[in-house]
């Protein structure tokens, strides 16, 4: 143990990590920008009458009124701050809890690219990227250092490699490698200039799904290796430009270019920059307890995604454990639902449709997700029960497609919804995907 704390206590360049914190700065604040000039922010937090969330955090609420675009605005500014390294400690923490709390207003909005932003905004509060090149040094001169311990730097890279590996682990399934729902997704987009009419065509969404798959599992390595870095780069760089043409995924594309970044040795960045090499001088020593918990965050952020191997069935059909786990891209799912109503005591009977309740991204996202049609079905006997019409059963009759199979029951329409627990359980009332795969 003492070699390995010695070892990641070994000084390294800090400019990977200035470039890194004014990226990550200027992108954030560039979202930020985008989600306050579109209108997301009404779109998605003051107008929806009612919010899914995740479990665990049903007490997360929106700001009242227009206090969600100041919470936008104040983001910005932070964003900003980080970029240019003012205030850094206090802007990253604030950062921190500020972004995650929008990402923990609507679970319908569920992205990877915001969970991925959520938890490297965590890591900045405790990377020390404004001891140079930033305005508190300017400030404060005695912050500065040219070197840090390298394992700041490598936790970084563990972050950017997570989504990688998992990303391709989860690809290695009967769909994916059948070409589903790539081929549905390329079918769709033969419109897009240049490229469109070759989108049809069998062996490019062959090349793509399996060119994908390959470089999930393989970029890191070879990212880690001197001689085969610029070409993992270089194709790093055409997934994520070929991914920002065709799929309409934000910021994610960019912001993972410049992650990718970071595995380069700063030598090769100050080449880049014209700037004179730098010889490394010796660090102050890390405290355990800070490599620790950092040992810590790289044990959960490995188990977690694994976690959806103790549920029964296809989590891209049961949705159980699917989010956090960097399962991206494999699903096309239509789906729809209704929910049956019932007054146990006088036997009547109604329906009642999502639509009057929710918006349209709402409705086209909850449908096909067991977790957030329970949830809806506690709002709707909690919405019975408010108006003072007592209790009701609440049943959902829900008809779900993954990957272009036929289209067959999510939920067991016998099951009362309002009585059924939300826990980390697996749910009995899931019905099992049994549809074989479409062209079987």
């Amino acid at each position: 143990m003492g070699k390995l704390y010695q070892k990641l206590c070994v000084p390294e360049d800090i400019l990977p990590l200035v470039l890194f914190r004014v990226f990550f700065g200027l992108v954030m604040a560039w979202e930020y920008g985008i989600y306050i000039e579109s209108g997301r922010i009404s779109r998605y937090y003051i107008e929806p009458q009612f919010h899914f969330t995740y479990y665990g955090f049903e007490w997360v609420k929106p700001w009242p009124g227009e206090w969600m675009y100041v919470h936008f605005y104040v983001l910005f500014v932070l964003a900003l701050m980080i970029a240019a390294g003012f205030c850094y400690r206090f802007a990253t923490t604030l950062h921190f809890f500020g972004f995650t709390y929008v990402f923990l207003l609507e679970q319908s909005e569920y992205l990877n690219h915001f969970y991925l932003i959520s938890l490297f905004s965590f890591l900045m509060i405790f990377t020390p990227a404004h001891r140079a090149r930033s305005v508190d040094v300017l400030l404060r001169p005695r912050i500065r250092t040219e070197t840090v311990p390298v394992w700041h730097l490598w936790l970084l890279r563990f972050q950017v490699g997570i989504p990688y590996f998992f990303g391709g682990l989860a690809k290695l399934n009967g769909d994916w490698l059948h070409g589903e729902p790539l081929r549905r997704w390329f079918m769709g987009k033969q419109h897009t200039p240049l490229i469109g009419p070759l989108l049809g065509q069998e062996p490019v969404i062959l090349l793509a799904n399996y060119g994908s798959l390959l470089l999930d599992l393989t970029v890191v390595p070879l990212l880690l290796w001197k001689k085969t870095r610029p070409y993992a780069f270089g194709a790093a760089v055409a997934f994520h430009l070929m991914n920002a043409n065709l799929f309409n995924i934000g910021i994610f594309p960019w912001f993972m270019i410049a992650a990718t970044l970071l595995y380069f040795p700063a030598g090769w960045i100050r080449r880049c920059f014209n700037r004179p090499q730098l010889t490394p001088a010796d660090s102050r020593l890390t405290r355990p307890l800070w490599l620790g918990f950092a040992g810590l965050y790289v044990f959960l952020q490995i188990l977690l995604p694994l976690r959806h191997y103790l549920y029964p069935g296809d989590a891209s059909w049961t949705e159980e454990a699917h989010r956090f786990s960097w399962r991206m891209m494999l699903r096309s799912k239509s789906a729809s639902v209704r929910f049956l109503l019932r007054d146990p005591v006088t036997g009547r009977q109604w329906y009642v449709y999502p639509k009057s309740y929710l918006t349209p991204n709402q409705t086209t996202e909850f449908s096909g997700d067991p977790d957030m049609i329970l949830q809806f079905g506690h709002f709707l006997a909690q919405d019975h029960q408010r108006k003072g019409l007592g209790q009701v059963e609440v049943r959902a009759q829900a008809m779900a497609s993954l990957n272009g199979r036929k289209s067959v029951p999510l939920i067991d329409p016998n099951s009362n919804l309002a009585a059924q627990p939300r826990n980390i359980w697996p749910a009995k009332w899931i019905l099992p995907l049994t549809e074989p795969r479409a062209g079987n």
